[in-house]
């Protein structure tokens, strides 16, 4: 069988935290014939392994280059590196594969509010732009903080 593997899927393979998810997730990638793997799919991967397992990017890496290895994976390598690489200079995975899909797509220049984005990718002989950064509104600041912690909606007064 030929499939397409969620998130969810590769956070039980990878991290093994609940002990029948994880069987069933690990008797699934193997058992198919193709284990497709979306773009995003590894984006959210990323992200969940970060902040909510809270794993480092050395230990992210490892899971990524361990999953793309595997004979059955269909995945857009050339993305995923490029994800790979930013991770490994500090930056985020997701940056690498957007400025690597857009290129893809035929852009020319990464353009983004994030200083550290830009500047990886600079260094790294990518073209690569910020954009001058604007300051948030207060409300804006704190629903992404109300966000951040769980707290529930904002109330107009």
């Amino acid at each position: 069988m030929k499939i397409t593997a969620d998130t969810n899927i590769l956070v039980r393979a990878a991290v093994q935290d609940d002990p029948e998810q994880a069987r069933q997730a690990m008797q699934a990638l193997q058992d198919a014939q193709l284990v497709a793997i979306p773009l995003p799919t590894l984006c959210e991967l990323v992200w969940v392994l970060a902040r909510g397992y809270k794993k480092s990017a050395s230990e992210i890496i490892q899971a990524i280059t361990t999953l793309a290895n595997c004979r059955n994976v269909a995945m857009n390598r050339p993305a995923v590196e490029a994800g790979l690489d930013l991770l490994r200079a500090g930056g985020d995975f997701a940056d690498g594969v957007i400025a690597h899909s857009g290129n893809e797509l035929g852009a020319e220049e990464f353009v983004s509010f994030d200083q550290k984005a830009v500047a990886i990718m600079q260094a790294q002989g990518k073209s690569a732009r910020l954009l001058a950064e604007k300051q948030q509104p207060p409300t804006r600041i704190l629903q992404q903080e109300r966000a951040e912690y769980k707290v529930g909606p904002l109330q107009k007064p």
